[in-house]
């Protein structure tokens, strides 16, 4: 039996993601106060709060309802990140969103409490809002952060 890997203090988790709030929109960028996408957001709060990246993210598509055989995102957050089930997410956890019924998961937040997640959206740039009933049955992964 493995030992379970140390996982960061969620405070700081939501602290450093709030950090980001008001950065605008780029898509495939990651560089806090001057633009983000979802995942450029999740990037700049693991950099924040892990260290470096531990691998080069690739040039990705916006389709939402794009479909195929492998989850690609939570594949890569399965490597480097302890998988919980959505259902146990609590605050300070990344959170995968399916935005189509059977599309692969391309959306990523961060639960900043128990009904409010922050993330970055097209047009808004990273809001935090509250985690409605539409939103909260999009979520098709749950992982979190490791400890430095």
């Amino acid at each position: 039996m493995t030992a379970p890997i140390p996982t960061a203090d969620p405070v700081r988790v939501i602290a450093v993601a709030r950090s980001w709030l008001g950065t605008p929109y780029h898509d495939q960028a990651s560089l806090k106060g001057v633009g983000c996408d979802c995942l450029g957001l999740a990037r700049g709060v693991w950099r924040e709060v892990v260290g470096p990246e531990p691998f080069p993210i690739p040039p990705y598509s916006r389709d939402w309802g794009e479909m195929g055989p492998r989850e690609v995102l939570a594949e890569g957050a399965r490597r480097i990140m302890p998988e919980i089930a959505p259902d146990d997410a609590l605050p300070g956890a990344l959170i995968l969103f399916r935005m189509r019924p059977r599309a692969i998961a391309k959306h990523v937040g961060i639960l900043t409490g128990p009904d409010t997640f922050l993330h970055a959206y097209e047009r808004l740039g990273v809001i935090e809002e509250p985690l409605t009933p539409t939103w909260r049955r999009r979520i098709a992964f749950a992982f979190l952060f490791p400890a430095r």
